[in-house]
């Protein structure tokens, strides 16, 4: 096998590779003209979809901070990854969740779109979705509080 497979050099695959699995992603693919690579990271058992990623518990703040974070109280969802928010698994389906529905721990709540790869985020807590703090289609930040469940 050569360097040039299919017309993507072997340093661009191993980077693809590092992006999956640091990201934890179930794959990724990228298309430049008529050149296509697909790299896949760990098999999913259930199906082909990815794996769907935890949103990782909120830290307790050291230090107060002012901002619209703290106008609900309740525990915050933050963005496990870098990406775009999307409240459905399609356009014209229902959101996976809305203010005032109570979800349980392990419920999808919303997906974020990553390197054309979607991942659902998982609630990490059982409560009451008090407040989302993005719109459908908002860029979110690795860290940024997308919701508060109570």
């Amino acid at each position: 096998m050569s360097e040039k497979n299919s017309g993507f050099d072997l340093e661009t695959v191993k980077k693809l590779a590092d992006i999956v699995k640091s990201n934890d992603l179930g794959e990724i693919t990228v298309v430049d003209g008529d050149k296509r690579i697909s790299v896949k990271g760990k098999v999913c058992l259930a199906g082909s979809a990815p794996a769907p990623v935890t949103a990782a518990p909120a830290a307790p703040a050291s230090a107060p901070a002012v901002s619209r974070e703290e106008k609900a109280s309740g525990n915050s969802v933050k963005a496990p990854i870098v990406g775009t928010f999307y409240s459905a698994p399609s356009p014209d389906a229902e959101p996976f969740v809305t203010v005032g529905k109570t979800v349980k721990k392990g419920d999808t709540i919303f997906i974020i779109e990553s390197m054309k790869v979607m991942n659902e985020v998982l609630s990490e807590f059982d409560g009451v979705v008090k407040e989302i703090m993005v719109s459908d289609g908002d860029p979110v930040d690795f860290d940024q509080t997308v919701m508060v469940i109570g």
